[in-house]
């Protein structure tokens, strides 16, 4: 499952699918084919044309739970089969080659009650989003039956009456009880007494439920529309009542009307919303609008760097962004489309084709940029990458979809191990992968389903599945470079402090756990032995003035140029955890081709964490079955010419997917302005 946004934050301190589909299986190949993509063999165990989606994992994760109504929790037809699927919530290795599913937390050994549970809310409605895309992929009668009971099981996990009414109990023991204050706590407490992520990832379950149903089964599809009706009613009495209004957080007004604060939990929300809007209910529609502004409201500009246009996933930061927050994008396309808002679908293609290339050049979907990139890589990020790349592609360009195809690479070997974690003769995919290239082969419920809703993207789309099975590993990759102020020369007057809480400041992590504090007049000096890009100040900002950090750039003893960004000044606190705020600051101008010096003078009291230097135009080159291919991701806003990492052809792309033509030429690559080339 999801951990909730809390619980993740304490970490980092240590529309069926054939609904988003632009073109058909032929007329996305010949797409493919005639842009010179990497295409290659089909994976080990799968022939040509041969599906990926394997569902036998994700089945086997299912089990029988008895239900029993009560006066605040029932479900459809309880009293004619009260028994209802749900998937357990992790799978460990055995070490022989199989799984033994487990539950969240400690088992007693007498009661056989998990402290958490054995099964929750958020893994049974994306599961029942997977059977439902299935059987709408396939037509496929058993995953009609599983997506119907796998929704009943959801259906009685919402409260029905009382206070909490059309709110979500997180989580279920095996026997059917209810387990609304799990241990360790999570918020809201009990997990039915406020909006949560599993309300958002609820009303996503109802809505593509509703729209799938609604012509084969009228009654339950009925049912379904008065459950999204009724978590719309508890939307109302908080997120909905808020349309409109703002918060602030460290100075910035940002919407009061994201679902438990975040773009992220809304997001998902919004799926489930545009589904049942497509299916004409009006309701959804209203709330879809809603939620699409509070969403769109967090995008970001490319051009002033840091997070790259990506769009930003909480309101309690403005320096991080986590994985759980890419179905940003996904629904930003998707509603942005239904609705006619085309600064929706631009925020959406700014994400995908802009973002996505630092993410893939920084190594691949790590779980958090907070503000550095950081922690494991995970099936959620690499599917939200996938989804995103592919629904914009619908208002984009076509080199989106080739980004989505390396994006979905990840599953096939580019990651960080160079290992496949997802297996298409089983449907196993591994729980994720480490910062220093493990493999947690454990095979969770979230990491199955967010692969599997993968695959059913591929399948849907041949000419992507093509990229994506052709890769075989990730051979280089030049993202974000770091350099610890801790690390610099430092003035005599510079004192490194080593936070006792550790380096998670409330907003974001300090970059190597500890920050510099330079007095006014000191300085620090960082050698830059490593040129060409550009420059991104990382000062950990305090909510008063507290001066300004002067930044000069030396090449021997000539000053280059020179900038100052504010040390404070970020304003009122609002909403956030902590004083300050721990953003890169975008600082000028580019660095020279040859090795330089950055030196950092306060005219205050100046906490400076790093220098972080992005390359002008980074790149990373995968493995491929027919040899190799290399991405290059422009981040400045000229075009640029750089030595072709590998032989081959390529197409230069724009931030918006659009084609620019051929791209090598002269043992020279050509990558536009804030756009991205992909060769072969």
């Amino acid at each position: 499952m999801a951990i909730s946004r809390r619980t993740f934050l304490t970490a980092a301190a240590a529309t069926s699918a054939l609904a988003l589909l632009p073109l058909d299986s032929a007329g996305a190949q010949a797409s493919a084919s005639a842009a010179g993509l990497p295409l290659g063999s089909p994976p080990a165990g799968a022939g040509a044309g041969a599906r990926l989606t394997n569902l036998a994992h994700l089945r086997f994760l299912l089990a029988e739970v008895p239900v029993v109504a009560s006066v605040t929790h029932t479900t459809f037809d309880i009293d004619i089969s009260p028994r209802v699927l749900a998937p357990w919530t992790y799978a460990d290795a055995d070490g022989a080659g199989g799984y033994r599913p487990v539950g969240g937390g400690t088992r007693d050994a007498v009661t056989g009650s998990w402290t958490q549970g054995a099964y929750n809310a958020d893994d049974i409605a994306r599961a029942a989003i997977v059977f439902l895309r299935e059987w709408k992929a396939t037509g496929d009668a058993q995953a009609r039956d599983e997506a119907r009971d796998v929704l009943r099981s959801l259906a009685f996990l919402q409260t029905t009456s009382g206070p909490n009414a059309g709110r979500v109990v997180l989580w279920q023991q095996e026997d059917g009880t209810l387990n609304p204050s799990a241990i360790p706590v999570e918020l809201p407490d009990p997990s039915d007494s406020a909006e949560s992520y599993w309300l958002a990832r609820t009303v996503w379950a109802f809505g593509e439920g509703y729209a799938a149903f609604r012509r084969e089964d009228a009654e339950f599809a009925a049912f379904l529309l008065s459950r999204l009706h009724l978590a719309l009613d508890a939307l109302g009495r908080e997120s909905l009542s808020r349309a409109g209004q703002w918060v602030r957080s460290d100075g910035r007004d940002l919407p009061a009307w994201l679902i438990a604060g975040g773009a992220d939990a809304t997001a998902e929300a919004m799926l489930g919303l545009a589904a049942a809007t497509d299916a004409g209910d009006a309701r959804s529609r209203q709330a879809l609008q809603t939620y699409g502004e509070g969403v769109a409201a967090m995008a970001t500009d490319p051009a002033k760097g840091w997070p790259f246009g990506a769009v930003l996933p909480w309101t309690g930061s403005l320096g991080f962004w986590h994985a759980w927050g890419a179905a940003a994008p996904e629904a930003l396309a998707r509603a942005g489309a239904l609705l006619r808002r085309r600064e929706w679908t631009a925020a959406a293609v700014a994400d995908a084709g802009t973002f996505t290339p630092q993410v893939l050049a920084t190594g691949g979907p790590r779980n958090a940029w907070a503000p550095l990139p950081a922690e494991a890589q995970i099936a959620y990020g690499a599917h939200g990458r996938v989804a995103a790349a592919v629904q914009a592609a619908s208002v984009g360009g076509e080199g989106l979809r080739v980004l989505a195809g390396l994006a979905a690479g990840w599953f096939f070997g580019a990651n960080t191990a160079g290992i496949p974690v997802y297996d298409p003769a089983t449907g196993v995919t591994f729980d994720g992968v480490e910062t220093d290239g493990r493999v947690n082969r454990n095979s969770g419920a979230e990491s199955t389903i967010h692969g599997l809703l993968t695959m059913l993207l591929l399948d849907a789309n041949r000419d992507i599945a093509r990229i994506a099975t052709s890769i075989t590993g990730l051979s280089s990759f030049s993202g974000l470079r770091v350099i610890d102020a801790e690390g610099a020369r430092l003035s005599a007057g510079c004192v490194v402090v080593r936070p006792e809480d550790g380096a998670w400041t409330g907003e974001g992590n300090l970059s190597g756990g500890a920050y510099v504090r330079v007095p006014a007049g000191e300085s620090v000096e960082f050698d830059v032995t490593e040129p060409d890009g550009i420059l991104h100040g990382l000062v950990w900002r305090q909510a008063a003035d507290a001066g300004d950090a002067v930044w000069e750039v030396f090449r021997g003893r000539r000053r280059l140029w020179s900038t100052r960004t504010p040390a404070g000044g970020t304003g009122e606190r609002g909403l956030t955890e902590a004083d300050g705020m721990l953003v890169p600051q975008l600082l000028g101008g580019e660095l020279p081709a040859e090795a330089v010096t950055v030196r950092c003078t306060s005219t205050g009291d100046l906490r400076l964490d790093a220098l972080v230097i992005q390359p002008a135009v980074a790149n990373a080159v995968y493995s491929t079955t027919s040899g190799s291919a290399v991405l290059y991701a422009n981040g400045t806003r000229r075009d640029q010419r750089v030595a072709a990492l590998a032989r081959g052809a390529g197409r230069a792309y724009e931030a918006d997917g659009s084609q620019r033509g051929q791209a090598v030429a002269g043992g020279k690559v050509r990558v536009r302005g804030g756009g991205f080339t992909i060769t072969q």
